[in-house]
């Protein structure tokens, strides 16, 4: 059951803030592209307090006047009952602490399915607001033979009807011509569907009101008509037992044997169904392409194959299409290392710069472009309205494992990053199939996992290609892994929903959307937003992260002892070769000082006092050094290696990280990075739950620290069993 609090204050505007404008929608009707098309680059992504439901913000330009937009959580009515739809009602009365009441809500409808669209749009015009309506797909819906009156509709609504096409930038002048008007409008009369219960709720709400309640009239209403619901039970936090009682009398007066819910969704689809005889004409329905595609989409076997082919695809073009990026990436890298070494003498402010934060950042942030690539698609893909339909078809396979394919979208959620993934499950409405869904996400391969996914395949699988150049091996192995964390989540879903959290399966009911082309800017929008927090990520904790571990690295530094020892072998080296020779012994000379410095060095230590605990999986001290540091989250472990095998170097040969890893050796010449070593360490990571935030995330949504604690051990333990298998088996 959702925790809920009582209501806070209504809170007053700030001096000379900027007027709130709220966003809301059904999900699927565009709300995110019109979002990007009115706000632009000017939209930061932040968290309401006190809940992990995330709050997407912009600016918006009208005219001379600079107004706030507030995009709420995709919700078909304002009944709440998750968090994100309760935080949508708070936004709406005022009980957000920090967001003002909104001057107008804004609100996205489907023109090609008015009918469903309005449920939430009547609701919107009983809170007294005024209220813009935008008709999105109005292109779509001509093109259908669809005919609105818009203005008939807006007359009947009380409310301004704009057709638009965010996708196409059709329509968004009128927009915002519209909002000017209703911010400069005064608050209409609320739209009243069931008039008695209405005047009854705001009869109880002034009284209640009196006692210093911070209710608003329509959440009495709410509580009034929505039996059990989150509204009632947030009135009995915040109102006395005398009006308690009173509101159960009043709801039993007034529903005549009908509960009031049932009475209320009657009335309001009598009401829709008024308005769009008046409002809108439809042709007969016609068989469209879209339903001989879903046709495909949708069966059980092609769909899938389907599914399979589109996802190889895109492993394919994360390798393919990457490399001219990467190699450019690390070729500006290598010249900014080489222009601070010219710069600055040699000593640890340089090695610091050097050795930390370029090798330790670079070596991360090379694999940008792979990431924005699978960022790309998979945006893509979600806006055209295919991944919806993947949920409909793998519903089937969910639920042999006690799921449905409502767990389907917060797993899908999880291939970006976990920590939204889980935050998704809110929309799951029974616990146990939440706290499955929570433990079956940390599988899914997210972004973190990608960088050393990328490192290792390029470094230890071959790059050869088969039909003609068309597929290549690199991809076939990423695509193995991501099949290698839903074969996880879903075995993990299948236990836990078998022992300790056995219930029923759920029931899954979901919209598919339309097919729609995706609008460029809107999927520029996304990938600069995922590619900014990549990057301030990586300038931020990854960069700490480097420095530190360079410090650990570098520190306490050789004796005057080991030092004069060295630069005898450099001088008898000097004294007995030249040309070519001479490079080649100092440089060795040159690589055992780095390596014996590494030793004594205080990360040294921790990785040889750990290091028989993971001999097992074939690594040497630097690996686990590496990733036990790196445990914080996933990817640092990257700039640990790239930091641990660039300290002492001293230039003169490839500086790729490939290259010193494929070079690595025991102390006995045997090397490191073996078939075996390398694919257990693939799937340390498939497995491995190596995040700090995806643990917090979990503790705040499971409300204990038993559900990360125990996930953490389980997926550890299953990562450890793998690499040790993978070791033994391939040697």
């Amino acid at each position: 059951m959702t925790a809920v609090a009582p209501a806070r204050a209504p809170v007053a505007p700030a001096a000379g803030a900027m007027p709130v404008v709220a966003l809301i929608g059904n999900p699927n009707t565009g709300k995110s592209t019109l979002f990007n098309a009115l706000t632009g680059l000017r939209q930061k992504t932040a968290n309401y307090p006190g809940v992990t439901v995330e709050r997407h913000t912009g600016t918006l330009q009208l005219g001379q006047r600079t107004v706030s937009l507030v995009d709420l959580p995709g919700t078909y009515a304002l009944s709440a009952q998750s968090p994100d739809e309760m935080v949508a009602v708070d936004v709406l009365l005022g009980h957000v602490a920090d967001v003002d009441r909104p001057r107008a809500v804004l609100a996205v409808v489907d023109a090609t399915n008015l009918r469903r669209n309005l449920f939430l749009v009547t609701q919107l015009a009983e809170l007294g607001l005024p209220l813009v309506v935008a008709l999105n797909l109005w292109d779509v819906a001509e093109a259908r033979g669809i005919h609105i009156d818009h203005q008939l509709l807006g007359r009947r609504l009380n409310a301004r009807v704009v057709p638009i096409s965010a996708a196409r930038d059709i329509g968004l002048d009128a927009l915002r011509s519209a909002l000017t008007e209703a911010l400069d409008a005064p608050c209409p009369p609320p739209l009243a569907v069931l008039p008695e219960p209405a005047a009854a709720a705001r009869d109880l709400w002034a009284r209640v009101a009196a006692t210093g309640s911070h209710l608003r009239p329509y959440e009495v209403e709410r509580a009034l008509i929505d039996a059990g619901g989150v509204a009632e039970r947030r009135f009995e936090l915040s109102a006395d037992a005398a009006f308690v009682a009173e509101l159960q009398d009043l709801r039993t007066r007034l529903s005549r044997g009908s509960p009031l819910a049932a009475m209320e969704a009657k009335a309001r689809y009598d009401l829709i169904g008024s308005v769009l005889s008046e409002c809108e004409h439809r042709p007969p329905p016609v068989t469209a392409m879209a339903e001989r595609v879903d046709r495909v989409t949708n069966h059980p076997v092609i769909g899938v194959l389907l599914f399979l082919a589109v996802m190889l695809g895109v492993f394919q073009a994360v390798f393919s299409w990457a490399t001219p990026l990467m190699d450019l990436i690390d070729g500006a890298t290598g010249a900014l290392a080489g222009w601070v070494r010219s710069v600055l003498p040699p000593g640890a402010i340089a090695s610091m710069l050097v050795d930390g934060g370029i090798a330790g950042v670079g070596s991360v942030v090379i694999f940008l472009p792979q990431i924005l690539i699978l960022f790309a698609f998979i945006i893509v893909l979600e806006d055209s309205g295919y991944m919806p339909r993947v949920a409909f078809m793998v519903d089937r396979l969910m639920r042999s494992v006690g799921l449905s394919g409502q767990s389907f979208i917060p797993m899908l959620s999880s291939f970006a990053c976990a920590v939204p993934g889980i935050m998704a499950t809110r929309v799951i409405p029974e616990r146990r199939d939440r706290l499955a869904t929570i433990l079956a996400a940390p599988f899914m391969t997210c972004s973190a996992r990608l960088p050393v996914y990328a490192l290792l395949i390029g470094a230890f699988v071959p790059n050869h290609r088969y039909l003609g150049g068309a597929i290549n091996l690199q991809g076939l192995v990423l695509f193995g892994l991501y099949l290698l964390g839903i074969l996880g989540g879903v075995l993990t879903a299948l236990i836990v929903k078998r022992t300790i959290l056995r219930g029923p399966t759920p029931t899954f009911l979901i919209e598919l959307p339309p097919y729609r082309l995706p609008n460029l800017k809107s999927v520029a929008l996304k990938l600069l937003e995922r590619g900014r927090v990549f990057l301030i990520r990586a300038g931020t904790v990854i960069f700490t992260v480097a420095v530190v571990i360079w410090a650990l690295a570098y520190f306490p530094r050789p004796g005057e002892a080991v030092e004069a020892r060295f630069d005898a072998e450099r001088a008898a080296a000097t004294a007995t070769f030249d040309g070519a020779e001479l490079d080649a012994e100092l440089a060795a000379i040159d690589a055992e000082a780095a390596v014996e410095q590494l030793e004594a060095s205080w990360l040294g230590r921790i990785g040889r006092g750990l290091a028989p605990a993971f001999a097992p999986l074939g690594w040497d001290w630097k690996v686990t050094a590496a990733v036990v540091a790196g445990f914080p989250a996933r990817e640092v472990v990257i700039a640990i290696l790239g930091t641990i095998y660039a300290v002492g170097d001293v230039g003169g040969g490839d500086d790729a990280l490939i290259t010193r890893l494929r070079d690595a050796e025991h102390p006995d010449g045997a090397p490191v990075f073996t078939t075996g070593m390398a694919v257990g360490l693939l799937i340390f990571y498939a497995f491995c739950l190596q995040c700090a935030a995806t643990l917090a995330v979990m503790y705040r949504e499971t409300g204990s620290w038993r559900w990360p604690l125990g996930a953490w051990a389980y997926m550890t333990g299953l990562g450890y069993v793998g690499a040790l298998l993978a070791y033994r088996l391939l040697g």
